[in-house]
């Protein structure tokens, strides 16, 4: 008998774009589906909207509840689920044809993954739109997934699916920007395999008054304290160089917006494993400057270009 999967999604300001995410979902061929649809406080049509459909298909239960962001709102589906297996999608997102009966069927013929993540279409439909694609592979080492699969980058909760019971005593923070990366780590402390995937496809979707396109120094600050919460655990590990640098581009954008005194300590000896003139530049400055210096600079670089004009966007 196929696993019961439950697929939570939350619902907020997005009238123009469930029936697209909530078709993609009830059309998969994957079929034995609790679809947990979490209305927080949505002001618009989206409550009545999330009601037709459960009264149309019913695997479809609704959660209406007062706005407390999308992490609570996550966390409410968590509450309510029976699955034993869960996902999610973001309800101006969707998935391709066929996505879930090939996740479901890697996870029934290799009960011991505990989380499986497959790949996604970035920023569809718009200038940026790129892939990321995986190939089949597994980690029992944890940390190999990591830093040497780079999942410090692609931290979402969107496009993996999860073993029901690492959440048993794990829930996303409230009101906590990027709380993905502040809450995958934690269940990848309690999982003992992960998998990629080339099978599956989640299409994310631009949104202009999303987090990731407005975040200013405090949600860029809730970003950087995730990682400083993790980093020191892989230090001295293959692979860390290159996590450092991405840890030390949101050290630098939380400079540019801030007068906050840097968090991240100075370069590990050794290389960094940058690739690129602009990151290369970066890694020799770094080693110059050390770390206070390189954020100082940073910083006057930075409104530097406000004055002259530039859009504010932080350039890292």
């Amino acid at each position: 008998m196929d696993n019961l999967l439950t697929v939570i999604i939350p619902v907020y300001k997005t009238f123009s774009t469930i029936d697209r995410c909530l078709g993609s979902v009830v059309g998969q061929d994957y079929r034995h589906l609790e679809i947990i649809l979490v209305d927080d406080g949505s002001p618009d049509g989206c409550p009545a909207k999330c009601d037709e459909w459960a009264a149309r298909d019913s695997r479809i239960r609704v959660i209406h509840k007062p706005n407390g962001g999308l992490g609570d709102a996550r966390n409410s589906g968590l509450d309510a689920m029976n699955g034993s297996y869960v996902t999610f999608v973001d309800s101006d997102d969707f998935m391709a044809a066929g996505t879930l009966r090939a996740l479901m069927d890697t996870l029934s013929a290799h009960p011991e993954y505990d989380i499986l993540e497959y790949g996604v279409c970035r920023f569809y439909g718009s200038p940026k739109q790129e892939m990321l694609a995986f190939a089949d592979g597994e980690y029992r080492n944890i940390d190999d997934y990591w830093l040497e699969a780079r999942a410090y980058a692609h931290a979402y909760m969107w496009n993996k699916v999860f073993r029901c019971a690492l959440f048993d005593s794990v829930r996303f923070p409230p009101r906590r920007a990027f709380e993905d990366i502040f809450t995958l780590p934690q269940l990848l402390g309690r999982a003992s395999c992960v998998a990629t995937t080339h099978s599956g496809l989640y299409y994310y979707c631009m949104n202009g008054g999303g987090i990731t396109a407005t975040a200013g120094g405090n949600e860029l600050r809730a970003l950087l304290d995730s990682h400083m919460r993790v980093i020191d655990a892989y230090r001295g590990k293959p692979g860390f160089g290159p996590y450092y640098m991405h840890v030390l581009n949101i050290q630098l954008s939380v400079s540019a917006l801030t007068d906050d005194a840097p968090r991240l300590t100075d370069a590990p000896a050794g290389p960094l494993g940058v690739a690129g003139a602009s990151a290369r530049l970066k890694a020799v400055a770094l080693r110059l400057l050390g770390i206070g210096g390189l954020c100082r600079a940073y910083r006057l670089f930075w409104r530097a270009c406000r004055l002259v004009g530039g859009s504010g966007a932080v350039p890292a």
